[in-house]
């Protein structure tokens, strides 16, 4: 059995796949420092659910806890998703010059 161990990159893109959790990042960009009960109120999965999805988004580190007292807050952390990003745009040009092919043939095969 190989013994395989995750990369930032790979563990970004995981944690990315699921809905769930672009829907908790997003809500946490818009509102930051949410408790994790008020982070879990607008999804329907109990608190349990919702700290596995944290815990996959904080080993990513899309996002960091803080506590306070009884309480823990939670916020986006974006150097992850920067990374993301800019290894994304060293595949846009690729993209680009292939749909830029693509345009190129269905407008020749339309005039014909």
């Amino acid at each position: 059995m190989v013994n395989y161990q995750a990369s930032q990159m790979d563990r970004t893109f995981s944690a990315l796949a699921d809905p769930t959790r672009r829907a908790i990042l997003l809500r946490l960009n818009d509102e930051p420092g949410l408790s994790i009960s008020e982070l879990a109120k607008p999804f329907s999965q109990k608190l349990p659910g919702m700290m596995k999805h944290l815990d996959v988004l904080a080993e990513a580190g899309l996002i960091t806890r803080a506590k306070t007292g009884r309480t823990v807050s939670v916020n986006l952390s974006v150097e992850p998703m920067q990374a993301a990003m800019e290894w994304l745009n060293r595949y846009e040009r690729l993209w680009t010059v292939s749909i830029d092919r693509l345009a190129a043939l269905v407008e020749e095969e339309g005039g014909q």
